[in-house]
């Protein structure tokens, strides 16, 4: 996500030089450069504008604190701005209604909408602790019924059914009625979407949310479209009273044009960010956080809630404890890490929220590198019970027999061997005194080919 506007520009506020204080001769050509990378990203020409002329009025004349330079100076600034343009903080829904609270879907389709309704109704379940009814009126399309009935009964909420016959506005009274017998806290209505905005749709639309009355009407925009996700925003906010915006995938959008104008342009908060296909991809949208992941100061606050929410703690804490024990670290230690960092989104998705480690996940060959990390696993699953709890007995016949298993060479056996020895060692240094600093010294040959040369870290 914003793999280009972010190496752009990085690479144009490292060029920022100057004295005692910002100048406009001294951040002209750099404002020039933002502009740019700005457009190119596909961020709406008016936002551009407001844009640059904030952090220009802010910058010139800015004196330089001892503890920061000019360069430093400008780049907060940058990120201040990026912050106010993408609304200053993330806003929650408001469910404070009596239940259940009624949320509104609606967007063009192929935007996504029955997914992030499957992936909004599980954050309400896990995060919130809310009892979830889903409901399609999408009465055109009885395939997407049925996609929502399967997606509802993967994330463990409760379905409500519809068909093509009935009505959109019965469709959803039905559903909210049923809710309150229930005793759902939300309800969740996903609506008919069409491939460009007509009247006839609007229409439709309109009439059910007159008679549903929702508390939150959220809008849900593909970020690959760029420019036409807010232009088609605004339209919908001029027949809508929206009160936020989904932007999905955004995973797929390396300009990031989307979510720096949407909420220029519609006046409306971008509440939740979609990450991925998986049900469990989808994010608050922390305006701070985006604005910081931008400019390659990657996000650590989400990479903690990540990790709280993927993390097998149960896992972790024997893990933990069979270290300190100074118990060997064996490969099936090693595949449990490798399935615990693909639940946290695999390797780029990690190094995408590390500060600093933005511009190496762009130098990085991504698809070499989580090729790297299945074909890992891959390796110690064609390995038997015995293998995987001590290696060391792995001879050359069995070498040829878990390459034949994994569909590798030989060779990639060797390396995983190798790569796991190393990290062995690691283990042994954290589990015995000052084994932290010990442990960063030794931190090499852990990643896959494609990370850093020779199948490690770059040089520390």
């Amino acid at each position: 996500m914003f793999e280009n506007l972010t190496e752009r520009l990085t690479k144009t506020l490292k060029a920022v030089t100057g004295q005692a204080k910002l100048t406009e001769d001294n951040i002209k050509d750099t404002l020039r450069e933002v502009r740019m990378a700005l457009l190119e990203a596909d961020v709406a020409l008016p936002v551009v504008k407001e844009f640059v002329n904030g952090v220009k009025e802010r910058a010139v004349g800015q004196e330089v604190s001892r503890s920061l330079t000019p360069g430093q100076v400008f780049v907060k600034i940058v990120q201040e701005e990026l912050v106010k343009v993408m609304g200053e903080a993330n806003e929650a829904l408001n469910l404070a209604a009596k239940p259940p609270a009624v949320v509104l879907m609606a967007g063009l389709q192929g935007a996504g909408k029955t997914t992030s309704v499957a992936k909004l109704a599980r954050s309400l379940k896990e995060r919130d602790k809310k009892k979830v009814l889903v409901v399609s009126a999408d009465v055109y399309r009885p395939a997407a019924i049925r996609q929502l009935e399967t997606l509802a009964a993967e994330v463990g909420v409760d379905f409500f059914p519809s068909s093509a016959d009935q009505d959109p506005v019965d469709i959803a009274n039905g559903a909210i009625a049923h809710a309150r017998i229930q005793h759902h806290d939300v309800v969740l209505v996903d609506t008919a979407g069409r491939l460009h905005i007509d009247s006839d749709m609007m229409d439709e639309i309109k009439r059910l949310h007159g008679a549903i009355k929702p508390v939150e009407t959220l809008f849900v925009v593909d970020a690959m479209t760029g420019q036409d996700a807010a232009n088609t925003a605004r339209a919908f906010g001029e027949a809508l009273p929206l009160t936020g915006v989904i932007l999905t995938k955004a995973d797929g959008d390396a300009r990031g044009g989307a979510a720096l104008s949407v909420r220029h342009i519609t006046g409306k908060p971008i509440k939740f960010i979609g990450v991925g296909e998986k049900v469990d991809a989808l994010e608050p949208f922390h305006p701070d956080r985006v604005a910081s992941r931008i400019l390659g100061m990657g996000d650590v606050l989400s990479l903690i809630e990540e990790a709280e929410r993927k993390i097998d703690k149960e896992k972790a804490e024997k893990f933990a404890k069979k270290i300190k024990k100074g118990k060997g670290f064996d490969l099936e230690d090693f595949r449990e890490q490798i399935q615990q960092m693909k639940n946290m989104g695999g390797m780029m998705g990690l190094l995408d929220k590390l500060p600093g480690m933005g511009q190496m996940a762009q130098v990085a060959d991504a698809a070499k590198a989580e090729k790297g990390i299945h074909q890992m696993e891959a390796i110690i699953n064609s390995m038997t019970p015995g293998e995987r709890h001590n290696p060391d007995i792995i001879s050359g016949s069995r070498k040829r027999r878990i390459a034949l298993g994994s569909g590798t060479q030989i060779q990639d056996v060797n390396r995983l061997l190798k790569q796991h020895k190393q990290m062995s060692k690691m283990m042994k240094k954290m589990s015995s005194k000052g084994g932290m600093s010990k442990m960063m010294r030794g931190m090499k040959g852990m990643l896959p080919p494609g990370m850093g040369g020779g199948g490690g870290f770059p040089p520390m």
